[in-house]
């Protein structure tokens, strides 16, 4: 890790009230302490108590730049875990440069993405799990994916992957002990016992695993696909739930010939709503690309909206048409909407889809029953039993290493069952510690931790 000092901006760029700049390593006092002047005479910063905030002004060799405040912490207790100086300014633009460019004339260099995190990562303050939560809690977009971002960074998921690693450890340490007296034929670890552990990791790392499909949509939203026939409403539904004119609507047959997304939060989890183009049958190229796309949206929806205009649909063609969406949906919730109700009468359109269970009756246009749909969408995904307890995976990383630890796992019981030497199980058990190891950073590589903090923002 480089040990020089590093600033960046901490605040979003451009004009604002207040913004931060942020400077950290081992010469950020003594680069900040010249170009302060404390409203208190002869006030240095160099000797100012940890976690402390001095009023003052920011000056360029006599010439004032702003006044500030500037807030210290001294290394090991900071963020980053090294001497840190907060410069809170004027959001002026030009106030921002002329500090960065002053701070970079005097010693500092210019943070890289995700450097403080990083160092802070370097320095012990938290493990890399706990770091991929601070991107996560930076990118929340609503309140549950701030919750499990929370979590995380708090260390609720690394706790949990230390007392895994921890009890593992214990009996790898028995069985690599039993290699030193191969020759002597003893088993110092019992072979019922391991087992009895690996079942408990195997329980906790397939909860886990299986988190993950509600960690994803939780933080990349829970895509839902709008689907049907040309010109029943598909767009104009859209528009409804989104309340803007966010898709093209006509009355002209086949409008929509790409995917339209956009995005809405309710009962604070967000819904990626995608109107398709209509599914019909055509010689247009274009459109059947459009009819493509459908199809692939309606594979990576957890939700498939099956939309018919009720005043002119035919309830048996209906039917067929849900039939043959069932074999797409592979089990997912498939939702049937009756749209243009307000086109007749609602108790004849009723009596004529009697047949067809669960069939919600809505207008778009009219905006009628949507509030009824979108309760029917949270029931659909079952969210409300999320606790704010809960240890969630959201990150494809650490589910890749959770099923890679699994596999190992399974393979150290196998080898059991079958009576196979200490040597090959102690083979797989480090490598399962090695894919837990992974996940909090105990065992890294440069090219993981490039990959992980280069699509941090700059000053985090």
């Amino acid at each position: 890790m480089k040990k020089d000092t590093i600033c960046a901006l901490a605040t979003a760029s451009g004009l604002g009230a207040i913004a931060i700049i942020r400077v950290s390593g081992p010469e950020a006092f003594t680069i900040c302490d010249p170009l302060f002047q404390s409203v208190k005479e002869g006030k240095s910063l160099l000797h100012q108590k940890t976690h402390t905030i001095h009023l003052g002004t920011f000056k360029n060799e006599g010439q004032l730049i702003d006044e500030v405040l500037v807030s210290l912490f001294k290394g090991p207790n900071s963020y980053t875990g090294e001497h840190v100086v907060e410069i809170s300014c004027h959001g002026s633009t030009y106030i921002q440069q002329q500090i960065l460019q002053l701070l970079l004339r005097k010693g500092c260099r210019t943070a890289e993405p995700g450097e403080f995190t990083f160092r802070a990562f370097m320095n012990g303050k938290m493990d890399l799990s706990q770091a991929e939560a601070v991107a996560d809690l930076i990118s929340s977009s609503n309140e549950k994916s701030h919750n499990m971002a929370l979590s995380q960074m708090r260390g609720g998921f690394s706790s949990e992957i230390q007392n895994l690693r921890e009890q593992l450890i214990k009996f790898a340490s028995l069985i690599e002990l039993e290699l030193d007296f191969g020759t002597e034929d003893v088993e110092f670890a019992d072979r019922t016992q391991l087992d009895g552990l690996l079942n408990r990791l195997k329980i906790v790392l397939r909860r886990l695993i299986d988190s993950f499909a509600l960690g994803n949509v939780i933080k990349n939203g829970i895509p839902v696909a709008i689907v049907g026939e040309p010109n029943v409403g598909k767009s104009t539904l859209l528009n409804a739930l989104l309340n803007e004119d966010r898709a093209i609507v006509s009355e002209i047959a086949g409008t929509t010939r790409d995917t339209v997304e956009d995005e809405i939060i309710i009962e604070g989890m967000p819904f990626r709503f995608i109107d398709t183009a209509g599914i019909r049958e055509t010689q247009d190229t274009i459109e059947s690309i459009g009819i493509e796309k459908t199809f692939e949206k309606i594979k990576q929806a957890k939700v498939v909206l099956y939309l018919f205009d009720a005043s002119t649909a035919n309830p048996a063609q209906v039917f067929e048409e849900l039939k043959k969406l069932e074999v797409h949906t592979n089990n997912k919730p498939l939702i049937a909407l009756a749209n243009k109700v307000d086109k007749g009468d609602l108790l004849e359109l009723q009596a004529a889809f009697a047949e067809l269970p669960n069939i919600l009756f809505v207008s778009a246009k009219e905006k009628n029953n949507l509030g009824q749909l979108t309760a029917l969408l949270t029931d659909k995904v079952k969210l409300g039993l999320l606790s704010n307890e809960d240890v969630i995976v959201s990150n494809s990383r650490h589910f890749e290493a959770l099923s890679k630890a699994l596999d190992h796992i399974v393979l150290v019981q196998n080898g059991i069952e079958i009576g196979i030497s200490g040597d090959l199980l102690a083979m797989d058990i480090r490598q399962s510690l090695f894919h837990l190891g992974e996940i909090t950073g105990e065992i890294t590589t440069d090219d993981l931790l490039d990959s992980i903090f280069r699509d941090f923002c700059i000053g985090k």
